[in-house]
This record gives structure tokens, C-alpha cells and sequence, in this order.
């Protein structure tokens, strides 16, 4: 897809939705992400290195409202060289599939864009998930159709558009937000593959899942957090494992089975799950 185009999607589950988003696109995604998740300095170097713009709501404190400004002029930069931008039009996350209230930040870059002539599209997007929490989670994006100045921005007046603009997309993302469904029951070989791949995976899972939910008390941060956490260390795991296996005078076929069987039986452990649960 070509720029200029700001996509407008609803927010069940954190940063695990920007990840997930970014990887249906081939072209760089810029995105607006809640501003407190930037107030330590490394957490600040990562998000920006994955070209997130911090922005603030009221209830992060009054004295940073006025950032939201910087976070605005870096998406019409962006959109200006015919990038694209995501942003979370909800403004919050909720495990809800239930739209919340749509924010104004939207209405607004696209409101600076089309007065500075720069010809933008505007592209809602729904998501869905199987579940918040279970193992194996499934997820269903819908795209819809690239909307124009036309189509929501009416009126000389701004506040009118605003509005205009809100109600338009909640009608549009609304539309286009689905939680998948998926028949019940997989072949006894699958099963029986999967089981496999949940007792030799375990041990990590537990360990990993048990601290990320410590760590961030359950809230909507958790998916995103046991992604991103898992997505790092899995791969250090298995080299250890192996490390560890040769050590121990295992031949070196049997050490790469062992270490080639481990993301095999956890992907049909996953795929047994996601069939079966809700």
C-alpha cells in the first residue's frame, strides 16, 4: 500500500496490535503509542526505534498534554512524505471488543494534512481476538475501504468535521470488528503432537508467563509484555539447551532434533488450543 494513508484501528490488546498490524504491511508503519509506556530512557530508545511518537492523555498529567503537539507534527511529517501512520483512534486499550469513545488526535492530523494539500486517505481496520489471555490466541483483521477528505470532513468548520469524522469510522470499525471463531476438535495425531509440545515447553512458559503477569499485575500490557518477552528468549533458551545437551556428551544429531522439536511440538501445542478454546 502507498502513502499517504493514516490507518485508524481499535485497541484490544495493547502493543501486541501495533506489532501485529505492522506485519501485514510491507512498507514502514509509524504509530502513536500511549505516552507513559516512554518514561524510563531504554524503554524511550526501543519505542523509538520502532517508530512509536509518544502521546498523552489527561490522566498521565496535565503538564504533558502539551508534547502531544510534537507527536502530531512527526505524523504529518511522515504522512507529508507519503508514509504511513497507525494510530489507535480509542486512545485507550481495553480488553473489550466493544468500541470505547473515539479521541480527537485522529480528526486532527488529518484535518492539518488536507489543509496543507497533502492528499491523504484515511484506512479503518477492525481487530478481533479469540482470547485476551489463553495460549494459541487467534487473530482476525479486516481492512476496509481507503476513505477521503470528501467522505469525512464536510464542513468549514473543524469542530463539525471532528464530529463527523468520529462517527463515520466508529461505524466503519464497528463493521469491521469480528472475534474468530473456529470449529471444535483436531486429528488424535495433532493432539497428540500438541500434548507433546506442551510438556516440553512448559517449563519456560511457566516460568516466563508466571513472572510477566507478576510484573504487570494482569493488566492489558500483559500479551504484549509475554510476546515481546518470549519472542527474545526463546531463541536464547534453545541455544542453551543445546549448549547445555553437548555438554553432556549428546551426539550432535540428536541435540539439533531435540532443539528442531521444541518450536515444531509448540506450534501444534498452539494449534490444538487455539481450535479448542474460546
Amino acid at each position: 500500500m502507498k502513502g499517504p494513508v493514516l490507518i485508524t484501528a481499535n485497541h484490544p490488546d495493547s502493543f501486541l496490535d501495533a506489532i501485529i498490524i505492522a506485519s501485514v504491511f510491507e512498507k514502514p508503519i509509524h504509530f502513536l503509542a500511549r505516552g507513559d509506556a516512554f518514561n524510563k530512557p531504554w524503554h524511550n530508545f526501543l519505542l523509538r526505534t520502532l517508530h512509536m511518537f509518544p502521546v498523552y492523555r489527561l490522566s498521565e498529567g496535565k503538564e504533558n498534554l502539551g508534547l502531544n503537539a510534537a507527536a502530531f507534527e512527526n505524523s504529518r511529517k511522515v504522512l507529508s512524505q507519503n508514509g504511513i501512520v497507525l494510530i489507535f483512534i480509542e486512545g485507550i486499550c481495553v480488553n473489550k471488543h466493544a468500541l470505547q469513545p473515539f479521541k480527537k488526535g485522529a480528526a486532527r492530523i488529518a484535518a492539518t494534512c488536507w489543509k496543507e494539500g497533502i492528499p491523504l486517505t484515511i484506512l479503518p481496520m477492525g481487530m478481533g481476538y479469540s482470547s485476551f489471555r489463553k495460549i494459541g490466541k487467534s487473530v482476525l483483521i479486516q481492512i476496509g475501504e481507503l476513505l477521503h477528505q470528501k467522505d469525512l470532513m464536510p464542513y468549514q468548520e473543524d469542530a463539525k468535521n471532528y464530529v463527523v469524522f468520529n462517527q463515520v469510522l466508529f461505524e466503519k470499525i464497528e463493521n469491521l470488528v469480528s472475534v474468530p471463531e473456529f470449529k471444535p476438535g483436531t486429528s488424535g495425531m495433532s493432539r497428540f503432537l500438541g500434548m507433546m509440545g506442551t510438556v516440553l515447553n512448559r517449563p519456560l512458559f511457566a516460568l516466563i508467563s508466571g513472572f510477566v503477569g507478576r510484573k504487570t499485575k494482569n493488566t492489558v500490557f500483559y500479551d504484549s509484555v509475554l510476546f515481546g518477552i518470549l519472542f527474545f528468549c526463546y531463541p536464547l533458551y534453545l541455544l542453551i539447551l543445546g549448549i547445555l545437551l553437548s555438554a553432556f556428551g549428546l551426539p550432535r544429531f540428536p541435540v539439533l532434533l531435540i532443539l528442531c522439536l521444541h518450536p515444531i511440538l509448540a506450534y501444534f501445542a498452539t494449534s490444538t488450543k487455539r481450535h479448542t478454546s474460546s
